[in-house]
């Protein structure tokens, strides 16, 4: 290898330590079978307790437009079902498929996302064109389009990881796709959504060792072009800007957020009890969607939300160990992905349900209503599954990670 192709080379993967991977296969398939079953375990319960909110959070709104309190637990319940069995079919499937199949799919979700921008095709609510209807489900694509990234860049970057110190490499075709998918997401618009594609990439990138000077100079782009998004749409400004003192406009723009407080500080520390939240009766808006931690937390308190907290956190911290010990650059890269967009749209969410951050319609993974969610982001954890059960060495192995250099050398 030339001394120029050497020094372009990153030193390693930040999320990971490479020396740890080497170890008996024996202990690593205990490992990775411990890892799994926090995978599974988190993600059930996770699961569960989102279909039990959906029911509380929803069953007086859904009443009063259906007479069927039940009508979105039902839904709800059918797509966690479907979620299930992807969830089961992803696990089953070696990962390293999804380096053939990321293309293939990456096509197959800019089809769709450009199939809701149309007038005949695409559903409007909220002011919004995001789904399109195939027979009795209703599919989102920008849901799919998480995992279609993900995968993707995974693949170039893991293609690439001997050249990731070239800018070239790096922004061909990377930067053109990602701009294309965050593209069509913001002519929904889907304003959420897009940051959550666009950091996700960016926190991939960081998690593969590319450059602190490039991750700098296109965070800070980003950062332009967000604002700018922004400030382009007097709706867009004014909600995203209304997380600062909400109650400058109480019944307007910042009304949602504080019936969301209201939610939260009523639920003290053990809760008003199961079912008897009283903001669900149409105080809290999307109180069954994107504000469903707002109920939960009033009917289950400040316990009932860390506990909920601390499965996000085991979900996490099985999808980091899942990186640390994949069996390949590809493995690693896509676990980390997953785990990016999974913690990043916990914080997103949860930070604009408490006041902390701007409202941006994003749902709490897992607990939100929504079908498309629900599943793709099962499948996405049966991924994680199949990572840490597979065995090291199949593939590109861990001895082609660079190893890290101190400081002194």
């Amino acid at each position: 290898m030339s001394a120029a192709r050497a020094a372009a080379r990153p030193r390693h993967l930040r999320l990971v330590r490479p020396v740890e991977a080497i170890r008996p296969r024996g202990r690593r398939a205990v490992a990775g079978r411990r890892t799994a079953t926090l995978l599974v375990g988190s993600t059930a319960f996770l699961t569960i307790a989102g279909l039990i909110m959906v029911l509380s959070a929803s069953s007086v709104s859904a009443y009063a437009r259906f007479g069927d309190s039940f009508r979105y637990l039902q839904r709800q319940g059918a797509y966690a079902a479907v979620g299930v069995l992807a969830l089961i079919l992803t696990s089953r499937m070696r990962y390293r498929a999804w380096r053939r199949l990321s293309l293939p799919l990456l096509l197959a979700t800019l089809a769709m996302l450009a199939l809701v921008l149309h007038p005949a095709a695409g559903v409007e609510a909220y002011g919004s064109s995001r789904w399109f209807q195939l027979g009795p489900v209703t599919i989102q694509p920008s849901e799919l389009a998480k995992l279609a990234l993900v995968a993707f860049a995974a693949a170039i970057l893991a293609g690439r990881w001997d050249r990731l110190g070239d800018l070239r490499q790096l922004a061909i075709p990377l930067l053109p796709v990602l701009l294309l998918v965050c593209g069509m997401v913001m002519l929904q618009p889907d304003l959420g959504t897009t940051l959550i594609l666009a950091g996700t990439v960016f926190l991939l990138l960081f998690a593969a060792g590319v450059r602190l000077r490039y991750l700098a100079a296109s965070g800070a782009l980003g950062l332009v072009v967000g604002m700018g998004l922004i400030m382009s749409a007097d709706y867009r400004r004014i909600r995203f800007l209304s997380f600062l003192d909400p109650w400058a406009d109480a019944g307007n723009t910042g009304y949602q957020l504080i019936q969301s407080l209201i939610a939260l500080g009523s639920g003290g520390w053990t809760g008003v009890g199961l079912g008897a939240s009283r903001q669900k009766w149409m105080y809290v808006p999307n109180a069954h969607t994107d504000f469903i931690f707002s109920i939960l937390g009033e009917e289950l308190g400040l316990l009932g939300e860390i506990v909920v907290l601390v499965a996000f956190g085991v979900l996490l911290y099985a999808g980091i160990r899942t990186a640390a010990h994949a069996g390949d650059v590809f493995g690693r890269l896509l676990a980390a992905g997953i785990v990016s967009w999974f913690g990043l749209q916990a914080l997103v969410n949860l930070g604009a349900v408490t006041g902390l951050l701007p409202i941006t319609g994003v749902p709490l993974p897992f607990l939100s209503y929504g079908g498309s969610s629900l599943v793709v982001s099962l499948a996405a954890v049966g991924i994680l599954v199949n990572i840490a059960r597979s065995p090291a060495g199949e593939g590109a192995g861990v001895r082609s990670v660079p190893r890290r250099r101190s400081r002194a050398a």
